[in-house]
């Protein structure tokens, strides 16, 4: 994760380490581990990505002083913006002095106002990953539903499911899948999963870092992302009302995009990089308040690439 500190006033080196320290994925947020940051030079543009079509049975046979076969590379331009996220927080210099026995102040009001902007980029992730009109229920190559044996059931072959949903995805665009994307609540019913256990004779207790870690050997994949973050939909003042970012009803096996556009893959977060890293954080005086406004902010857009790459397994109806 990229961050870059400015200020308008005293130079401030320990917020920009301090903040460069947080790890989202420590504390749930797995948006940029789903949809990798990939920086691009234009705010809005297009980039081109290869299609699945590339995958076409040509005649390579030879013949003497004959020309060879010959043909193109099949590339998709795809659009995208990206927009400018941001928030901020005051802190007058009473509170600054009230709290100082307390906590640090400046730090705390920091954290949150990177952690809510970081709430947002999930819920923008998990929309776009989660979504069922890229992904719609009537197309049997992108969409299964599995409801009438849902994950939260403890006896529901889920290893079946995701072995067929991983088939889906190869036949679609010639690779293996190597990703999944689950909610925290889905992660809990795999654990407690019949056919899951089943594969860990010796285990009194199946922990999630051991499933995590014998993915390659249960589904063969590389990566199980579990969202846990939750975020409340109560206005200042409101009582609390948390809800689950990623959705305990989906589940999302994919093949992870890295390194070329040109690779494939589902999707990527795209940072526009003249403005900046990943998140830019700064502090300016504010004489008004008698204090100091502490923002974060970002130019991103989260896009999917191919949704072929992809196969959403509806798993809960509830």
């Amino acid at each position: 994760m990229g961050i870059q500190q400015t200020t308008y006033a005293v130079p401030r080196a320990d917020l920009a380490e301090a903040l460069l320290e947080f790890n989202p994925a420590n504390d749930g947020f797995i948006a940029t581990q789903v949809l990798p940051t990939r920086e691009v030079s234009r705010e809005a543009a297009t980039i081109s990505v290869l299609t699945r079509e590339n995958l076409q049975l040509v005649d390579v046979k030879h013949k003497d002083g004959a020309n060879y076969a010959r043909g193109h590379t099949i590339a998709e331009d795809k659009a995208y913006a990206c927009e400018n996220y941001g928030y901020e927080e005051p802190l007058t210099d009473k509170s600054r002095m009230s709290y100082r026995y307390d906590f640090d102040a400046e730090m705390e009001v920091m954290n949150l106002v990177m952690r809510k902007l970081l709430i947002a980029q999930e819920v923008r992730a998990a929309a776009a990953v989660f979504n069922t009109t890229t992904w719609p229920s009537g197309t049997a190559a992108l969409y299964t539903s599995w409801t009438t044996a849902p994950w939260d059931v403890v006896g529901s072959d889920a290893i079946t499911h995701i072995l067929t949903a991983k088939e889906k995805v190869r036949a679609n665009c010639g690779q293996e899948p190597d990703s999944m994307v689950i909610s925290a609540a889905t992660m809990n019913a795999l654990l407690n999963n019949t056919g899951i256990l089943a594969r860990f004779p010796a285990a009194v207790v199946l922990t999630e870092a051991m499933l995590r870690a014998n993915m390659a050997s249960i589904f063969g994949l590389q990566n199980l992302f579990v969202g846990k973050q939750i975020y409340t939909s109560a206005k200042e003042g409101q009582a609390y009302s948390g809800t689950d970012i990623w959705s305990k009803d989906y589940a999302m096996i994919f093949k992870i995009s890295t390194g070329s556009f040109r690779a494939g893959g589902l999707g990527r977060t795209l940072v526009w990089s003249d403005m900046g890293p990943e998140l830019i954080a700064d502090q300016r005086p504010d004489d008004n308040i008698k204090g100091d406004i502490f923002r974060v902010e970002q130019y991103v857009d989260e896009l999917i690439f191919d949704p072929y790459y992809g196969h959403l397994l509806f798993i809960d109806a509830d």
